[in-house]
Formats: C-alpha cells, structure tokens, sequence
C-alpha cells in the first residue's frame, strides 16, 4: 500500500539521482542489492533542506547513524525517521546507495507550520562531507555532459565568480557561470521549492514531502523529476536539457530566518540538493513569438514526451526558441524544453498542454514519429528509472506506464497529438471540473477490477460453505439436517441479490470475464454509466476539495501562500493503492478498455466540437 495523497500528515522523502551499479538486480518492484561497500558516504538532509555529510563504516545502520546525527541536531534519536523515497529506515541500511540523499524527519502526528523543524546546530553538521563545491549525485554516463559544465563551474567558483540568483518565477534558482563569466547552468535547490522552507521569495509553510503546487507532486521532489524527464528523452528526441542533481554548497544559496539559527554556520556550508540543468542561449520563449514559426516535428516531439510523462505545467513560458542561422534556415527556429518538475504525478492529473491549441498539433505524426512511439517501452523505461533514480517513487513510475500505453494505442490507431492530448484533459463545465476521457477509462478498468475481487471473494467464502457441508454430510448418517444447511447457504450471496433476485455481482464479473476474454463493452455505455452518478453540486469533486477558482487556507506568517493563487485540483483517479497484483490485472483491463475508446474516438472525431477546459500552469 502506497502512501495517502489527501493526508497531509505524509513521511515526507529526499531528492535524489544516482546510478545503481550492473551487479544490482530487481524482482518487479522490489529492489535486491548486493552486499554494501565497506565505505559509503550519505547525505541526510532536513525537513528544513540543510544537507549533513556523513561516512558511513559496514557496521552502521539506522540507529547509529541517527545517533551521530543526535549530536548535530540536538534532537533525540528516538524521535526522528530516516527515510528513503517510500521506505522508512527501522534498521538495515543495505539498499541505500553510496552518495545516497535520505530525509530526516521528526516523528509527529500533527505537525503544524509552526511546528519547530530539525535544523543543524551542532559542529558535526558536515562530518565525513569531503565533496567539492558542486558534485553530482551519481556516476551514470548520462551525465556526461552535466559532468564536463560542473568542472566549469567548479573552476569558476574557485576564482571567486559566484551564483547569480534568478528574479522570476515563484522558487529559488540561479545561474551558475564559467570563468569567463558566461552562464553555463542553472540549479534549482530543492528547499527553495515553491512552499518550501527556505523558499527566498514569500512562498513558504510547509516541509519538504508535503503536497506543493500540486497535489500529486511533493514539495522537494521536482528535481528528480527534472532529471527523470531528460533520460526518458532517448536520443535527444525532444531536446531536453543534460540534467543531473547534485549536492552543491555555496553561501548564496537562501536560508530563511527560523529556519536555520546558526547565521555563522549558513555562511560556512550552505549546502543543498539541487537540480542542475546546462544553460541554453537562446533568443526568446515562445510566449514572445509567434507560434507559426514553430516547426511541426519539434511540436510534435515535445508532445510525445509530455504525454508520456504527463506534463501538468507545459506552457509557452518554458519553451524555449533559438534562431538558427545559416543559409537557407532565414525564420527558421529550434524549440528547447525546460521545467519538467511538474510532471510524472503520483495520481492521474490534469495535464496543462498549451500546444494543444497550436495547429502543428493536428497534423498527423510522420513515418519516423510513430516508428518512435512504437519502440517506446513503458516497462523497460520505468525499469531505467529505478537504476538511475532508485528513490523516485513507484505511483510516479505507474503514471508513466499509464500513459506511455495510452500514447502507443492512440497513436497505432491513427488519433493525432491534439486528440491525444484532448482524451487526456478535463473538460470544465459551470463550475465543476470533469474527468477526462482517460480518468473515465481507468474508473472503468478500477470499477471492473473491484467487482471481479469481490467475486473472487464470494466464491471462496461459497467453496468454503460447500466444503463444510460435504464434511458436515459425510459426519451424519442419516442426512437428516441437510435441509437446513441448505437453506442457510444463500444468506450470503442474498446480499448482492435485488428485484427478481438476479446476481448482479455475477453479471457484472461475466462481463469482465468477456472483457478478458477481448468481448470489451462499448464505452460509451460504460461512461454513460458513470456519469449519471453524483452530478449533483458534489458531482465528480473528490471528497474535501475546494471547486475550481476557490483557494485553500495556507497559512505562513509574514509570507504569500502559493494555494492563495492556484485553484485545488480533484483526484478522480488513484494508482498507488492498489498492491502489485491488482496492478498488473488493473493494466490488462485498462488496455482492452482503450482500444475500444481510441476506435470510438477515431470513428467520432467528425462530430466532435472543441470542449471547453480549465488548465492551469504554476509558471514554475
């Protein structure tokens, strides 16, 4: 069981990118290492985003590191966690990675934002943290080029040329430049995250792990996010950015006053977890230029990843546009994407794709383009995320696994990228927000799957029965009573009887039997189905969520809740509760229930009329 997204009261998780090493091997989702190294260093960082360098010897584990770190923070070892993405730490720390960043949190059930958060106070902050000022988390040889710009920026640092911070947008980032003074990358550091504690411009109140800007995405956790989007990129298809995380320690770097109470020690490490992203030249971005200039494939390519890695924050304002020059390119521009800390949710969310619109969107993808699609493997793809950023959670990879097959079947069936992009966005009527075609499909595939469990458990309690009637018979001579027992059998599947008594549990598990068996119901009725329940006020809003345009009540003293400005956004669809078996049989229906929806959607793509939506994008 995955964690609650609607409970605020979350174990919240650290940053972080590492490569895990060719001896390593994986059984589904469980991860099984070999023996650690007899030396390992880790980063744990705070809920406050100070990072701690720590050497770990063979012989530790949990307790004892949560002792040493007793010291620098003051704080009883019996009242904080270790965690590790989806894991607390009890004890064993074998499956933690050399250069591991693990999250610190004290043990409360009620934290408030008033609440004291664990902050460094002590000499041992950085004990064992031999690291330059800037290093990667990790040693893939996809990071390659991030490797080659952190030794420009090293070198540059050392000559006294410091971090530029960043004036727009809602976190903190900065330029990072060569010795020659050019900008060669930015890095973004987690705590300085939107809602984040040491969030340097008013947007504060929350620790790293709770829910941010959106929902589904975890405050400190874009940066992974950003890194995942630039290896799902295979071959430079859509023009990602190199992108690594790193640790990196500089005093520029904000810390917020209550944060950290050691200003001496904030001058002297500064040290954070960050995602560092080479810096491209470019001219404008595409909110300053006219969209027709834009090239069919670059707006293609960028739309295929996004819909793989459902993109809630793809707006004009991180598209950049680079003018090529050259004879014969005269107008002639290069897209660059950037800011995917947004995407690859923990729950099936809006998407905001502002090319859906642009009418390169409608044009059907090439020869190359679909060839692309078609090699795509959702499970190879989330298996490379578990090597090369093991800590990103497991409802994040079941998204991309989600939509990648969505994309496949759409695309194989001949739907365009505005199409696909359509079946994945919400329409919004009057004041209410309704699920997209896709959400639809998969309340369906999640209805059906818990009417064939409920099956399974009828026929086992109905087995049970039989069995002991047989042993109950086989004890009586005479048979005498066996009226009786007979009798009371029905009393449990009395309950899924009404009317003429018909089983209309059974009925329904025949027709997902028909559906296993490619028998698929038609769409249309399925939806139709659903949707004629609770379209009431309360219609299609998760249980507690605010309507559209409505804020919730964030509170930080002296500083601008972020929430004050976005509308909530309601879950119609959750993946992450459902254990391994449930996921594999939930896929299985959910393939055989998009065929029927791409065809029916091909065949009606005549009579369909532009809906009317309310996307949001957190210009993040």
């Amino acid at each position: 069981m995955y964690p609650d997204l609607d409970n605020p009261v979350q174990l919240p998780t650290a940053v972080a990118n590492f490569k895990i090493a060719p001896s390593h091997e994986y059984l589904g989702n469980k991860r099984i290492e070999g023996k650690s190294p007899r030396k390992r260093r880790i980063f744990v960082q705070t809920e406050t985003g100070s990072v701690l360098g720590i050497e770990l010897d063979g012989s530790d584990n949990a307790r004892t590191v949560k002792k040493r770190l007793q010291l620098a923070l003051n704080v009883p070892a019996e009242k904080c966690s270790l965690t590790y993405g989806d894991i607390v730490l009890k004890n064993d720390l074998s499956n933690v990675r050399n250069d591991s960043p693990l999250l610190l949190t004290k043990n409360s059930l009620h934290r408030s934002s008033s609440t004291p958060c664990l902050s460094p106070s002590g000499k041992d902050t950085q004990q064992g943290d031999a690291s330059g000022p800037v290093e990667i988390l990790g040693c893939s040889d996809h990071f390659a080029m991030a490797e080659e710009l952190v030794k420009d920026v090293v070198k540059a640092i050392e000559n006294g040329i410091d971090p530029v911070p960043i004036c727009s947008g809602l976190g903190g980032a900065y330029y990072l430049k060569n010795c020659t003074g050019e900008n060669v990358a930015i890095v973004k550091p987690t705590d300085e995250e939107p809602f984040a504690p040491n969030n340097p411009k008013g947007f504060v109140g929350k620790t790293l792990g709770q829910p941010g800007l959106k929902p589904s995405v975890r405050v400190g956790e874009t940066g992974f996010r950003e890194v995942a989007a630039y290896l799902l990129d295979y071959d430079h298809f859509a023009n990602v950015p190199p992108t690594a995380l790193v640790k990196i320690t500089h005093p520029i770097f904000n810390v917020n006053d209550g944060v950290n109470t050691n200003k001496h020690q904030q001058l002297m490490h500064a040290s954070k977890i960050a995602s560092f992203q080479q810096f491209i030249p470019h001219d404008f971005d595409a909110s300053d230029h006219g969209t027709s200039s834009f090239p069919v494939a670059a707006i293609h390519r960028i739309g295929i990843l996004d819909i793989r890695i459902l993109n809630t924050d793809r707006h004009a304002g991180n598209l950049l546009v680079k003018k090529l020059d050259g004879v014969g390119r005269f107008g002639q521009v290069e897209l660059v994407p950037i800011d995917h800390g947004l995407c690859l949710p923990e729950s099936l969310e809006d998407p905001y794709f502002e090319w859906i619109h642009w009418p390169q969107a409608s044009i059907p993808f090439s020869e190359d383009e679909l060839e692309y699609i078609s090699h795509l493997d959702p499970v190879r793809d989330s298996e490379m995320l578990r090597m090369e950023l093991p800590m990103i959670r497991e409802a994040c990879l079941r998204i991309l696994v989600l939509c990648t097959t969505f994309l496949k079947e759409a695309a194989a069936f001949g739907l365009c990228l505005a199409e696909i992009g359509e079946m994945m966005s919400r329409e919004f009527r009057g004041h209410e927000e309704e699920p997209s075609e896709l959400e639809i499909i998969c309340m369906e595939a999640r209805k059906l799957l818990e009417e064939g469990e409920a099956q399974i458990c009828e026929d086992k309690v109905m087995k049970q029965e039989e069995f002991q009637f047989d042993m109950e018979c086989e004890e009586s001579d005479l048979f005498q009573n066996s009226e009786v027992k007979m009798a009371a059998k029905p009393q449990v599947a009395s309950v899924f009887k009404v009317g003429n008594g018909q089983n209309i549990l059974s009925q329904l598990v025949a027709n997902h039997r028909d559906l296993i068996q490619g028998q698929v119901p038609a769409i249309s009725m399925l939806s139709t189905s659903l949707r004629s329940v609770n379209l009431g006020e309360q219609g299609w809003r998760h249980q507690g969520a605010a309507t559209k345009g409505s804020c919730l009540a964030g509170k930080s003293t002296g500083n601008r809740s972020v929430n004050e400005q976005l509308p909530t956004s309601a879950n119609f669809v959750k993946l992450a509760d459902m254990n391994e078996e449930e996921w594999v049989r939930f896929l299985d229906i959910f393939q055989k229930l998009l065929y029927e929806a791409v065809s029916n959607r091909r065949l009606g793509n005549a009579n369909q009329k532009q809906r009317q939506r309310l996307g949001t994008s957190c210009q993040f």
